[in-house]
């Protein structure tokens, strides 16, 4: 192909690429799928290899490119970056539209604009002949930091923008814009982040504000930022006279819009409509903290003006907060089933979204620091993913006199053995095997879904079965008789027969299962099924050292160390040697649909949203995999079920808008062969 055909096809194939981009990530409508996607992206790589003359900054290849920067340079905003009023009553929103009413000199009810509040970072983006040129953070409202090629690794921002017939854009246009951590992705990007050792981050916002200052741009490509545009700085030039046609052009010119606005007539017409979003934020996959409120007219807007901090044309109401105010009255401190332990803070009851909080975790040891908790520190508090309440920040400036700092502990709270903590983790541990604060969950653990499965072993039962002295560790299991059952709380013959025959069936579940079972650290289902398809045999794998272990795959160093560590301690030796000796199965069938990757499920892809009623989440996604299935985070065209239990997200209206099969509970049960839920109608 001769230059003159290659810049043709070059052009043609940017604006196919762009045009299918914004489908799939704008509109979440994609035409094609992602193979044909990815074959018009390495036929324009390879194009632009052979011709590097014909790259351009605007091409989709470029999202990601230069060298990290030593520093950002600051920008000073053409329009400054004003900060709307907040308000937290409809008391002050009707003050406001009479403010505007009493200022433009009319008692007609204003049309309003209301937007959803996106809970992210603004930013501010100028195109010049239709193609970004310049990205720059708020800062203080009149400089920001230049974060151009950052905010280019954002696969939502048009690199070129194609306006509406009739309304051409000027030569050079400057959108506002919010980017933000969409919830879903922020969430894998935390559990990724855990996986690897890292520190999660506290929140989406923080995420976003952070990625964005990375001087890496390879770095925040890895980290999936969106954004929504809901501003156009110059309009009289392109003859937009409403702001709700501003976000009609932004989103016909290639821009992300939000698509929760509306036009309100009259102050009323918003306010009746505050409860119904003030809920209904909890099931977007964004944050939103509030409502904000533009008068819609452009003129009038102009009339109006701002003051030297806020414009005059607009408000943000807040909604309720989500952090609590309240006095700190001790730490207690727990053990986890990996040993892991974990501060949690005992605080004054306070409410936060309906609900009476009073404790709060403080993550690790490293978090109390950070915080410098001192006794009878007043905390802030939240809601973290508005379920797990968290303390977020010391009120310090409360505190009276010096009061005495918070101790972290060096032995474990509940059997006195000393703490250990491995420099690569923040969290402190116990290593004894046979704490009894571990004890518990390691038995809950070993009878799950997914490991040795025995059905009716809940957790009141194990509790009551370590009470009464009857369970120290998973073989003793093995040694439970009717006659032991029988006398515990809502636990008749029949319900022990059946408990005890659910225990003897569980003897015979593959060498996978029980190594998933044991709940070694950094060890799940999948790098179970791989390290005993491998070796096969539970001997085999007490003998293989690091080397041996580092061949199988999924298995790193962290793994394998850790895999080492557990066979290595005389506790482990121990508890196998009376498993064994219990009739529990060791090795690993050679025709196991785990072991091969076969199974009646295989190829199959399933996407999990919701609550399960008979197991957790990681239980099914064992299930799953143990039948040769496989598990994704989000749905795709390539998704054959949407698994979905109590409360699903937006998961299930992307299956539902892609044709995906939807599978309740009693459907996937039935699909893995097991018997519906008690109470199901099926």
């Amino acid at each position: 192909m001769d230059r003159k055909n290659a810049a043709r096809r070059i052009e043609t194939l940017r604006e196919q690429i762009a045009h299918h981009a914004r489908l799939y990530y704008v509109e979440a409508e994609p035409e094609i799928s992602d193979e044909a996607y990815d074959a018009l992206y390495d036929e324009l790589v390879a194009l632009e290899a052979r011709f590097p003359d014909l790259v351009a900054p605007d091409s989709p290849t470029q999202r990601v490119g230069g060298a990290p920067l030593e520093e950002f340079r600051t920008v000073r905003h053409r329009t400054p970056m004003l900060s709307l009023q907040n308000t937290y009553d409809d008391a002050e929103l009707r003050e406001f539209d009479a403010r505007v009413r009493r200022f433009l000199g009319t008692e007609e009810e204003i049309e309003y604009t209301v937007e959803l509040k996106i809970d992210g970072v603004a930013v501010s983006l100028r195109y010049r002949d239709g193609r970004f040129a310049q990205g720059i953070t708020r800062g203080d409202g009149t400089q920001g930091d230049d974060v151009t090629e950052n905010l280019r690794t954002i696969r939502v921002l048009p690199l070129r923008i194609d306006p509406p017939k009739g309304k051409p854009a000027p030569s050079e246009i400057e959108v506002r814009g919010e980017v933000f951590f969409p919830r879903s992705r922020f969430r894998r990007l935390n559990e990724a982040r855990s996986q690897a050792g890292e520190k999660p981050f506290a929140n989406p916002r923080n995420a976003a504000a952070g990625s964005l200052k990375l001087l890496d741009p390879r770095l925040v490509a890895q980290r999936p930022l969106s954004l929504f545009c809901y501003a156009l700085v110059e309009t009289e030039e392109i003859g937009l006279e409403r702001h709700g046609e501003v976000l009609d052009w932004l989103g016909s010119a290639g821009f992300p819009i939000n698509r929760g606005s509306w036009t309100a007539r009259g102050v009323e017409q918003v306010i009746e409509r505050i409860p119904e979003w003030s809920e209904k934020r909890w099931d977007l996959d964004y944050d939103i903290d509030g409502l904000v409120v533009k008068v819609d007219r452009m003129a009038a807007q102009r009339v109006l003006g701002s003051t030297a901090k806020a414009p005059r044309w607009g408000i943000a109401y807040k909604f309720a907060t989500r952090e609590g105010i309240t006095r700190l009255l001790a730490v207690e401190y727990q053990v986890g089933r990996t040993g892991a332990v974990t501060p949690v803070a005992i605080l004054a009851p306070v409410e936060i979204l309906g609900t009476t909080v009073r404790r709060a975790t403080l993550h690790n040891a490293d978090e109390m620091r950070r915080l410098d908790l001192r006794l009878g520190d007043w905390v802030a508090v939240e809601k973290g993913g508005e379920v797990i309440p968290k303390v977020t920040r010391v009120l310090a400036e409360r505190r009276i006199g010096e009061p005495e700092r918070y101790a972290i502990p060096t032995t474990c709270p509940a059997c006195g053995e000393p703490l250990t903590r491995d420099e690569e983790e923040a969290a402190t541990r116990c290593l004894n095997e046979h704490c009894p604060a571990q004890r518990r969950r390691q038995i809950l653990h070993f009878v799950a879904r997914g490991a040795m499965e025995i059905e009716g072993m809940g957790a009141a039962t194990v509790e009551q079965l370590v009470e009464n002295g009857l369970l120290r560790d998973p073989a003793d299991l093995y040694r439970l008789r009717v006659e032991d059952l029988v006398p515990l709380d809502r636990m008749g013959e029949k319900s022990a027969a059946n408990l005890i025959a659910s225990i003897r069936a569980s003897r015979s579940r593959p060498l996978h299962r029980l190594l998933f079972a044991l709940g070694i650290r950094h060890v799940g289902a999948s790098v179970a099924r791989n390290i005993a398809a491998r070796m096969g045999t539970l001997e085999a794998i007490e003998k293989v050292d690091v080397e041996g272990l580092l061949g199988i795959p999924d298995v790193g160093e962290t793994v394998a160390r850790s895999v080492r560590r557990y066979f290595d301690r005389p506790a482990t030796a121990d508890l196998l040697d009376r498993l064994r000796a219990s009739g529990v199965r060791t090795d690993e069938p050679e025709e196991s649909g785990a072991a091969e990757g076969r199974g009646p499920l295989e190829g199959r892809i399933f996407v999990l949203t919701g609550t399960l009623a008979t197991m957790t989440r990681p239980q099914a996604s064992a299930r799953i995999e143990s039948l040769g299935g496989r598990v994704s985070g989000s749905v795709s065209r390539r998704t054959d079920y949407l698994v979905a239990g109590d409360s699903p997200g937006s998961k299930l209206a992307r299956a539902r808008d892609l044709g995906v099969p939807v599978l309740d509970e009693t459907g996937f049960l039935a699909l893995l062969g097991e018997p519906p839920p008690s109470g199901s109608d099926a």
